[in-house]
């Protein structure tokens, strides 16, 4: 199915901010018992490395090329290619892994998915945003 090259920020946002706002929940639900300044700190800092190192690059590099498409429509899995979906298949699998198999304990997962939850769900927020604040960009 295509949609017009716009319409594939729009998922890209929805993808990122349901994928971040899960995350984002386990964590706040792992919290519990656990909310602490060094903690938030660590979850803070945990956020920053992935939020400046990862996610805010790969919403920068996917909206430019999804801007630079020039046909009218495009494959609605086009918001990412092959190496993000990769990733983000590695992450999943990693996380309900970490999880299903107790490899961490709830405390490390608390911390660490509030700070990666957040990263995740802001670049969810960018690429809404992207979807607004670029749509002269797009041709039609």
């Amino acid at each position: 199915m295509k949609v017009k090259n716009r319409t594939l920020l729009l998922i890209a946002a929805i993808v990122w901010g349901i994928a971040g706002f899960n995350i984002l929940r386990i964590g706040i639900v792992a919290y519990s018992g656990y909310w602490t300044l060094i903690n938030l700190l660590i979850s803070l800092v945990i956020f920053s490395l992935f939020w400046f190192m990862v996610f805010k690059n790969l919403v920068v590099k996917h909206t430019k090329r999804i801007v630079s498409y020039r046909e009218e429509k495009t494959f609605f899995l086009k918001f990412f290619d092959v190496k993000s979906f990769i990733i983000m298949a590695v992450m999943m699998t990693l996380g309900i892994s970490i999880r299903s198999f107790n490899l961490w304990p709830l405390h490390w997962i608390a911390v660490f998915y509030l700070g990666l939850g957040a990263a995740l769900f802001l670049a969810g927020l960018l690429f809404l945003w992207n979807y607004f604040s670029k749509a002269d960009q797009f041709t039609v």
